[in-house]
């Protein structure tokens, strides 16, 4: 049976179609298109959605979404996502009534940790930690095989712990969240208070291997606040393997100088878990949202 995945972003929406044994059959991604409202992005996902499933080859396939957020136990009503537009609505009960089928919807850190767990860089260890560090900050756990949402279906919100209660005002309320601190529209946002300019996150990266002075200096706040905010997660959950996603992830530095931090300030006399890069790119998301269908 085939699998059909749909990772909804805030820029952009991507596709996919999986066949049996877990391999692309099709994929195709389409702009987000947020500042159209709510019912624009729902249009947006049936036309994808149509569009996949013709490339599905047969009737019979699951379905699953990642998204930002996750839906409310109480309420079953979207929450948490940084795609503000999307709060409080019916997502699931408008999608399934729109395209005339029940779907599966799951956190899209979630999805990137289930899909790095099977095949990427998380494979063989029985409890996995994924991180998303992109436009915001996220996280998703995998134990044995199966995602761990937690009662309130906020298991693995790592961006949203605090690590200054005096920092920056994050969306969701509260002060110094680590999405404010070291996702990639957060490092954007504490640059230019600093510095009075828009920095690219790749610029800011260049000219920190350039080695000028106040790139230097902002990457090293970036990487204790990496350590702080990542010890304070192995303490509580010791991981087999920390997997990082997103942007933010492609710094090499990350993997030397942030583990470094990590290792100074964890609960441990040494750090035994690995923090690894991604093994699937940019493909995670989409990949755990098909394997996460019904």
């Amino acid at each position: 049976m085939r699998k059909i995945g749909i990772d909804l972003g805030g820029t952009k929406i991507e596709g996919i179609v999986l066949d049996d044994d877990g391999r692309e059959v099709y994929r195709k991604r389409i702009p987000t298109e947020q500042e159209q409202g709510y019912e624009h992005i729902l249009d947006n996902i049936k036309a994808l959605y149509d569009d996949l499933a013709g490339h599905a080859e047969d009737a019979q396939h699951t379905f699953g979404i990642g998204t930002p957020g996750a839906l409310s136990v109480r309420t079953h009503l979207l929450k948490n996502s940084n795609t503000v537009c999307m709060n409080g609505k019916p997502l699931k009960d408008d999608l399934e009534q729109r395209l005339g089928r029940g779907i599966a919807i799951q956190n899209d850190a979630n999805c990137f940790a289930m899909a790095e767990a099977f095949f990427g860089a998380g494979q063989g260890k029985a409890l996995v930690f994924g991180v998303i560090m992109g436009t915001g900050c996220g996280g998703g756990i995998v134990h044995k095989g199966e995602v761990v949402t937690g009662l309130q279906a906020i298991g693995g919100e790592w961006g949203h712990m605090s690590i200054d209660p005096n920092g920056p005002l994050c969306y969701c309320g509260t002060r110094g969240c680590v999405e404010t601190y070291i996702s990639g529209g957060g490092l954007e946002k504490r640059w230019q208070e600093q510095h009075g300019a828009k920095r690219s996150i790749k610029d800011i990266e260049r000219d920190y291997h350039a080695g000028a002075p106040e790139a230097a200096a902002f990457m090293q706040t970036f990487f204790r606040n990496f350590g702080r905010a990542m010890a304070n997660l192995i303490n509580i959950l010791d991981p087999d393997v920390v997997v990082l996603g997103g942007g933010v992830s492609n710094f090499d530095a990350i993997y030397t100088e942030g583990v470094k931090e990590v290792a100074r300030q964890v609960f441990s006399d040494t750090l035994e878990t690995p923090i690894v890069k991604h093994g699937l790119g940019d493909s995670a998301g989409v990949i755990g949202a098909a394997l996460i269908g019904v």
